[in-house]
């Protein structure tokens, strides 16, 4: 007799194989979790997934070199060149002879997962996504389309009437009718109001109220840039950087804190940071632009400082960025920045309004001299802690017979404080 094998048995290791695989598969999916937190804590600084940074790319190295060699590598790299090993010397001189730093912590578990995490297939570009300078629905209708279609409104009106006016006189005609066609000629109604001695002296004295309040507007706006927005060569987005990352503005404007000026940030303190970050997070994305667009930006800043991407080294070819200055006061007024940000402790927010929101940076305040005037009398010194205050509030304070000192009252109103 035939044999026939036992089919319980056989769904029972089909079972513990499909069992084990989903195990295997979930297994792996928490490890490359793990991994993508153990790289962003160990690997970001040097190395990124898919383009040369200080080190080189690392998606898909488990299949470049052997897991055993890879553990030597990442634990201590200069003791396995040192002992001669080819493919440690190899990797060393490929990378411009910068030794990698060692992770003894790093368990083979924990170098498991970031390999696996960097095993993973490189996600594909969303198809939808908007090209930098591509143009974007308008949700709204257009001030254009709404003025079109008032003036369409009003020539068909004036059609109509003078279609109205057309068939009346023809009506009239037909029966007879006389129909008394006054001259109103632009020269016959010119005529009649030069006559009018009244009317014209009205329309005089509104012509000259109308005219000296335009131009004292006018002349009131001469040197005040409120509202001021340029287009700058290199587009820097204060939302991004003191927004979503929290830079202090410090870190950029470090002269704010010792000097009259608060400077121009140098290129080198944008690649303290954008050495290694070469592309911006998805999120960092608006509607006005895509991450492309600033992709792009960081582009040009490597073209200005000179910095090849793919060598990870600086070429010496630079070319200067010509900022468009936003703040800008008269040669005549004398302004110190660490006499108010350092001494005074006023806030950068103050003057140059909430940045950490703005998308393009612009002028926030007049910078009049009466809206400086008014933030003297209205703000109180910060004499806490401040012994650069401490004699002179000691001394007024008993004057004024109060315990806070406006800037007015410590002399903020004197003209030379503010002028040469």
């Amino acid at each position: 007799m035939k044999k026939v094998g036992n089919h319980k048995s056989f769904s029972k290791i089909f079972f513990s194989l499909a069992f084990v695989l989903v195990t295997s598969l979930s297994a792996f999916a928490q490890d490359a979790a793990k991994g993508k937190e153990l790289f962003n804590t160990n690997c970001a600084a040097c190395h990124k997934l898919d383009a040369k940074a200080t080190g080189p790319a690392l998606r898909g190295v488990a299949a470049k070199y052997d897991k055993e060699w890879l553990y030597k590598w990442i634990k201590n790299s200069g003791e396995l060149i040192k002992s001669g090993d080819a493919q440690a010397i190899k990797v060393f001189e490929e990378n411009n002879k910068v030794a990698m730093t060692a992770f003894p912590q790093l368990s083979n578990e924990d170098i498991d997962n970031i390999i696996a995490y960097t095993s993973e297939p490189k996600p594909e570009a969303p198809a939808g996504a908007a090209v930098a300078g591509g143009a974007t629905a308008d949700s709204g209708v257009s001030n254009n389309v709404i003025l079109g279609v008032l003036s369409l409104v009003m020539m068909m009106l004036v059609v109509m009437l003078f279609l109205v006016n057309n068939m009346l006189t023809k009506i009239a005609d037909a029966k007879g009718l006389e129909v008394e066609r006054k001259d109103r000629s632009i020269m016959n109604l010119f005529r009649a109001y030069v006559k009018n001695q009244f009317l014209v002296l009205v329309s005089v004295i509104l012509l000259l109220l109308v005219s000296a309040y335009f131009a004292y507007g006018w002349l009131m706006q001469i040197g005040v840039d409120q509202g001021y927005e340029p287009v700058q060569p290199i587009h820097y987005s204060h939302r991004i950087h003191a927004g979503d990352n929290g830079i202090d503005c410090k870190y950029c404007h470090s002269s704010a804190r010792v000097s009259k000026h608060a400077g121009i940030p140098s290129l080198n303190v944008c690649m303290n940071c954008h050495k290694n970050i070469s592309e911006v997070a998805e999120t960092t994305a608006t509607e006005e632009h895509s991450k492309a667009f600033y992709d792009e930006q960081i582009a040009k800043l490597y073209d200005a400082v000179g910095w090849d991407k793919s060598l990870q080294k600086y070429t010496g070819k630079t070319k200067p960025v010509k900022w468009v200055r936003i703040h800008n006061l008269p040669d005549h007024v004398y302004f110190n920045h660490s006499q108010h940000v350092t001494v005074a402790g006023v806030e950068c927010q103050t003057c140059h309004g909430p940045v950490q929101e703005y998308e393009f940076q612009k002028q926030f305040a007049p910078l009049t001299m009466g809206w400086c005037i008014n933030c003297h009398r209205e703000t109180n010194v910060k004499v806490e802690d401040n012994a650069y205050y401490k004699k002179v509030h000691e001394e007024l304070s008993k004057k004024y017979g109060v315990s806070q000192l406006t800037a007015a009252q410590m002399g903020g109103l004197e003209c030379g404080k503010c002028h040469y």
